[in-house]
């Protein structure tokens, strides 16, 4: 496997020019897509190496189950630093096994938590809780029950009748674009290489960003959506989860503001590769591919390796 094996643990790198140039040339929606392909790739492909580097570590542990032949010299010779590097990816891949875990649990839990909070309730597109505390987020179905926006009645009391119908419509963005879905996979894969954080808070962002477009494409009013996030923001506190969205998420609000009170930004505008942002593009996309072509290689490799040094 060479040098290949530790490639996806590094191309991560690649991806970070994008993840602030990205918001900040491409649509939202577009931006949106593409960083999430790209994390999930990445993680994917990193996850993968890691795995690889266990076998060959675990086969070097007294008493391990697997065929003494993979613990072989031309083995482990597929490997640099195998010694080292096999038992650092044990410990590295039980890391990312936990985190992906509590990541997924606490996001199935929150949900349960939300949908239980409604029991009794009329099923409802909204949903308007008596609580003092000011809130409102998007509460994504499941199975046979619809998704639904959650709003507390002190939020609704600080807003006018234009503000709360951007709020609405908000919500109403991020269930039918899935933001969920993103948010949670950029979470997960940023569980399974640090490197990726970057691209979980620019997701963030740039779902927050999507939805802030479609609520001012439905009320028409790019200033009525600007001042809806902004109070909303004073006086909230957020979704119940990260992986849950809500008008008042990731930030920084001026920037959403500003954003909101330029030009509409173009739906399918990819940047030239000439420019900053397109390089930047490329540059990620490079690096993806290459990961993918790294783990692919080191796969093969490894599934010839430990063939030819198991027993008949």
């Amino acid at each position: 496997m060479g040098i290949f094996v530790f490639l996806p643990l590094l191309l991560p790198l690649t991806a970070l020019p994008v993840a602030r140039l990205a918001e900040q040339h491409l649509h939202p929606r577009l931006a949106t897509h593409l960083l999430t392909a790209l994390a999930v790739v990445l993680a994917v492909c990193s996850t993968l190496c890691l795995a690889l580097l266990v076998v060959v570590g675990t086969a070097q542990l007294p008493g391990n189950p697997l065929p003494d032949g993979w613990s072989d010299d031309e083995v482990r010779d597929a490997v640099p630093y195998d010694e080292v590097a096999g038992k650092a990816a044990i410990a590295a891949l039980v890391t990312v096994a936990v985190g992906c875990a509590a990541t997924g649990h606490r996001h199935r839990r929150v949900r349960r938590g939300a949908w239980r909070a409604l029991e009794g309730l009329p099923e409802r597109h909204l949903t308007v809780l008596p609580d003092r505390t000011p809130y409102a987020y998007a509460l994504p179905g499941g199975g046979r029950r619809r998704g639904r926006v959650v709003v507390s009645s002190s939020l609704l009391d600080c807003l006018n009748a234009g503000e709360q119908t951007a709020l609405f419509a908000h919500e109403r963005a991020h269930l039918a674009g899935g933001h969920h879905r993103s948010l949670l996979a950029v979470r997960l894969a940023a569980r399974a290489n640090p490197l990726l954080r970057p691209l979980r808070a620019a997701v963030a962002y740039t779902t927050e960003r999507w939805a802030d477009e479609e609520a001012a494409r439905s009320t028409g009013s790019r200033e009525l959506v600007a001042r809806a996030i902004g109070k909303a923001a004073l006086v909230s506190r957020g979704a119940p989860t990260p992986t849950l969205a809500g008008i008042d998420g990731a930030g920084p609000v001026p920037r959403r503001v500003a954003a909101l009170l330029a030009p509409a930004p173009a739906a399918t505008t990819w940047p030239s590769v000439f420019t900053t942002a397109g390089l930047a593009v490329w540059t990620a996309a490079a690096g993806t591919v290459g990961s993918a072509l790294s783990s692919a290689n080191a796969t093969v490799t490894l599934f010839f390796v430990l063939k030819a040094a198991t027993p008949l």
